[in-house]
């Protein structure tokens, strides 16, 4: 199956991966360009706007999809969870603290998503702009980091199984390469294989709550008070545990050591 070391993070390098403009969304505008009269093939000030807008409109998409950002928030809410603050920390702060983990782990792919793909795109001319090639550059970095973290969880698997509903079989697996794996197929694999991790830190985590709220519970019955919540009692010790073992940056910095880094020096 897909779980064979034939696939190589190595063998992905520019310009090798399918140009269908189902992988290039600003292909679609571009064409659209082409088909307006008087355009002659370049992308005019409205269909930069368009271009512009378009991106704007799938940056959340491609932001939790794509990126470590699912991985961070998931563990950070079931964080709060555990605790059992409720709506504390606030949502906006949970996905605040995602967002710039993301940042900072993402950092050197993120540079060279805008030096490979959007900065000589926004440099150049608007008549003499080349929307693939500024796709490319930016689709690229993208997916040797979301192969890096794949490969780095041994998810494998996930791949495999989008593979194996597209059609291909398990001959057809064993001599594919990264670079034969479309992005619809690996931003499914690699929203799995993120989920996975961030159940398995999760849990990590919400294990010595767990035993705070079982001793609590059996030291209530043990003295007879059954009517009063364990959670009234258990929660300070739990908050006195976390400060105690500076436990947000334990827990930021485990996130940030889980995520494979792509491209830094």
């Amino acid at each position: 199956m897909f779980t064979t070391p034939v696939l190589n993070l190595a063998q992905v390098t520019p310009g090798v991966t399918s140009s269908s403009q189902l992988e290039n969304p600003i292909g679609f505008v571009e064409a659209a360009a082409q088909a307006v009269p008087g355009m002659d093939g370049a992308t005019s000030a409205p269909i930069s706007i368009v271009l512009m807008l378009t991106v704007l409109t799938l940056a959340p998409a491609i932001l939790i999809l794509c990126t470590s950002f699912t991985r961070f928030v998931v563990v950070l809410g079931l964080l709060r969870q555990a605790i059992g603050t409720q709506g504390l920390p606030p949502s906006q702060v949970v996905v605040g603290l995602s967002l710039f983990l993301t940042f900072v782990a993402m950092s050197p792919t993120l540079e060279a998503m805008w030096t490979g793909g959007i900065q000589p795109y926004l440099d150049a001319p608007i008549d003499e702009r080349d929307s693939f090639q500024a796709w490319e550059g930016v689709k690229q970095p993208l997916r040797e980091f979301m192969i890096a973290q794949i490969r780095g969880a041994e998810n494998e698997s996930s791949v495999a199984m989008m593979l194996n509903f597209q059609g291909y079989d398990a001959d057809a697996q064993r001599t594919m390469e990264w670079k034969d794996v479309g992005m619809v197929s690996l931003i499914p694999a690699f929203v799995l294989s993120e989920l996975k991790i961030a159940f398995l830190i999760a849990f990590r985590i919400y294990l010595p709550f767990l035993v705070i709220d079982m001793v609590v519970s059996s030291l209530l019955i043990s003295m007879g008070m059954m009517m009063l919540p364990p959670v009234f009692i258990s929660l300070p010790f739990k908050l006195l545990l976390f400060v105690v073992a500076d436990g947000w940056a334990l827990v930021a910095g485990s996130l940030l050591d889980s995520v494979v880094r792509v491209g830094a020096g």
